[in-house]
Order: C-alpha cells, then sequence, then structure tokens
C-alpha cells in the first residue's frame, strides 16, 4: 500500500531555516507528482509547494522565494527547503500524493516558529 513519511520538523527562531522530507513507498515514485500541505490550528489546510513528476515546480504565495521543492527519485524523496521562516509558517506540514483518484498523506511533521 501507498504511505508517506514525513520527518525534519521542528522548532526553529524566526528567520532561521529547517529541511523537510517525504518518504514514498507502494507508488513508481518517479511517475507522480508530489505535494506539500500544512495546516495552522483551527485553519485549513493549505497548499504550499508541487513537484511534477518532471520536476517543474509550484508554489502558494505565501511561499515563492522563501520555499524550494525538490525530488530525489532514486531515493523516493521530496524535500521542502523553508528559509526566511515566520511566525506564521507553524503549522504541521503534510506531504500527499494523487493516486488511483485517491489522494494519500503522510502522518505530518510540526514545523513551529519561535523565538
Amino acid at each position: 500500500q501507498v504511505q508517506l513519511v514525513e520527518s525534519g520538523g521542528g522548532l526553529v527562531q524566526p528567520g532561521g531555516s529547517l529541511r523537510l522530507s517525504c518518504t514514498a513507498s507502494g507508488i513508481i515514485f518517479s511517475l507522480y507528482g508530489m505535494n506539500w500541505y500544512r495546516q495552522a490550528p483551527e485553519k485549513r489546510r493549505e497548499l504550499v509547494a508541487t513537484i511534477a513528476s518532471g520536476g517543474t515546480t509550484n508554489y502558494a504565495g505565501s511561499a515563492k522565494g522563501r520555499f524550494t521543492v525538490s525530488r530525489d527519485n532514486a531515493k523516493s524523496t521530496v524535500y521542502l527547503q523553508m528559509n526566511s521562516l515566520k511566525p506564521e509558517d507553524t503549522a504541521v506540514y503534510y506531504c500527499n500524493v494523487r493516486y488511483t483518484n485517491r489522494d494519500y498523506w503522510g502522518q505530518g511533521t510540526q514545523v513551529t516558529v519561535s523565538s
């Protein structure tokens, strides 16, 4: 079955950086676009960044210029490099893949930006 496992979250000061990782299993990773979402307390889950199977990337406005999504097909892993973090980036971050018309989600990793 499809499994997504995120890691790399933590507590960071404003202006700091974190790199999130998401390793997939159960799919031919290189064939699928991958997505990063986040959900802050009492807010709806929102799309942060996407990377297509061919490597094309797209970002939410809040992430442009600060976040970079990348993938390593040999490791079945997608990354989210987050720089210049702000308190409003605090959320649980999830990776996502749509496979056979169904959305699969990881367990999420907490990112807290606070001094």
